[in-house]
């Protein structure tokens, strides 16, 4: 049976919710006077439809039906989920929620979006208090999981279980907030790192530039991944976050920022937070939450990485000047010996790149050997730059064998023979390696494309004579063992 949501105000944040509900297959109605809400929220879908469905390795459901409406109490009649998302003036939300109530189920749940407004607030004058509660998302809604949802005394609790629920089967992760605060929780750390970050541009310390390197070079993956009481306690060592606090604790009265409305350093609060500390990661040694801790941090940055991003930039960088400093990049011309097999990765196994028999995946071979081609090709000088002016080679056939096993941390190096070369063919034989221990080999036959008709086509004059260097050389290495196979074949 189909599920309805009804989103009040279609700007970034009720976009990101109608996408959320959209794509986990709830039928969306979006209520937005603009005539132009429908034009305004295609480009929130377009982005959400690119990268909602990467967060999860299963299809999501078919998507729910979107429509748009001008008309308040045809949105909200009939529907389960009633998402506010409309501007932060309380008067506009007192009467958006009248209405809202006058048209919808009782049972249905109210959320509003406000980042600032209590839910007590929010129910004045309502005719059913306990249907309305914040639900507070992160931008972009999509892809956030944190939705900080939070009750007023007034408030159904019912209701409130069955919204965690909800959003639950949304992919969100619902924070409960157990008492009513304004700005909630999170948005009160992002306003106190937000006023010092002002004192420091307006006081000529730093730069807003300087600021963000300072986040996600530092301290903002850590955050990411561990939160801030469970990094402190890592940083206390084996003794915890009581040896933090005794270690650390007395900053708090040094005139380090402008915020110095500190409370009191006394021993209870120190046994009040080591206490939830010990309760909260206290099952894990501190040997485990620092193994756990690099591995979420190599994660994140491989991730970053891939998109040339932050500390993933900075990482490419480092990349870029140890593999010139290496053969690996360089051109054949450059390289003295091309009589045997050329080296054409050399690097270490990632963490991430290990399945849950605690060796490597089997994709990560392929893509070993994938990076083993390209490098190759770029040794002959079909790379990034003669890619661009409309030539490459494409992946016709592929044949890996599965030699041995490799973990995480081992050193590889792949060395690549060139079988053929002549004309578009392109024949390659990949042998991988943990120091003389051989663990895979990958056969691969390439043909050099137009990029332009996307049919077979001769590389141009410079390709063909790199090419032909290495493929005489090699022509007089014996046919490595392995070659021609096919699946199942015996020895």
């Amino acid at each position: 049976m189909s599920q309805t949501a009804a989103i009040i105000g279609g700007g970034v944040i009720g976009g990101g919710w109608a996408a959320r509900f959209l794509l986990n297959g709830w039928d969306v109605r979006v209520f937005d006077p603009d005539p132009d809400a429908a034009d305004k929220l295609a480009p929130v879908l377009a982005q959400a439809r690119r990268a909602l469905p990467s967060l999860v390795d299963v299809a999501l459901p078919p998507e729910g039906r979107l429509t748009f409406h001008t008309d308040l109490a045809e949105v909200v009649t009939g529907v389960d989920w009633i998402q506010e998302s409309v501007p932060e003036r309380l008067e506009i939300k007192h009467k958006v929620l009248a209405d809202i109530q006058a048209a919808c189920p009782e049972d249905a749940i109210i959320g509003s979006s406000t980042s600032g407004f209590k839910p007590s607030e929010l129910q004045q004058g309502a005719a059913r208090k306990g249907q309305i509660m914040v639900c507070h998302p992160f931008n972009p809604v999509y892809l956030m999981p944190l939705i900080e949802v939070v009750p007023s005394p007034d408030t159904d609790l019912a209701l409130v279980e069955k919204a965690e629920h909800i959003l639950r089967s949304l992919g969100h992760h619902p924070l409960r907030v157990r008492k009513e605060i304004d700005a909630h929780i999170a948005d009160r750390f992002l306003e106190a790192v937000w006023r010092e970050a002002l004192w420091l541009v307006k006081d000529g310390i730093a730069t807003t530039e300087e600021i963000d390197e300072a986040i996600r070079m530092g301290f903002g993956i850590r955050w990411a991944q561990m939160g801030l009481f469970d990094t402190y306690r890592t940083a206390g060592g084996e003794a915890g976050m009581r040896h933090f606090m005794a270690q650390f604790g007395p900053a708090l009265q040094w005139p380090w920022t402008k915020l110095m409305d500190v409370p009191e350093f006394t021993d209870e609060l120190v046994e009040l937070i080591a206490g939830q500390s010990d309760a909260q990661s206290g099952h894990m040694s501190i040997a485990q939450m620092l193994a756990a801790r690099d591995d979420n941090l190599v994660g994140m940055m491989r991730a970053l990485k891939a998109n040339d991003w932050g500390a993933g930039a900075v990482m490419n960088a480092h990349e870029a000047r140890l593999r010139a400093s290496t053969v690996l990049g360089a051109h054949v011309d450059q390289v003295e010996d091309v009589s045997v097999p050329l080296l054409t990765v050399r690097r270490a196994v990632p963490l991430d790149w290990t399945d849950y028999n605690g060796h490597m995946n089997e994709a990560r071979y392929l893509q070993a050997f994938g990076d083993a081609t390209d490098r190759f090709m770029g040794m002959i000088g079909c790379d990034a730059d003669y890619i661009a002016t409309g030539g490459s080679y494409f992946t016709a056939e592929t044949h890996i064998r599965h030699v041995d096993e490799v973990r995480a941390g081992a050193v590889i190096e792949v060395r690549t023979q060139v079988l053929a070369g002549a004309g578009k063919k392109l024949h390659l034989f990949h042998e991988m390696f943990e120091g003389e221990r051989l663990l895979a080999t990958g056969e691969h036959f390439l043909l050099h494309v137009s990029l332009e008709t996307r049919r077979p086509s001769d590389p141009a004059p410079q390709i063909v004579q790199a090419l032909d260097r290495v493929a005489e050389a090699h022509a007089g290495l014996p046919t490595p063992e392995g070659v021609g196979r096919h699946v199942g074949q015996r020895p």
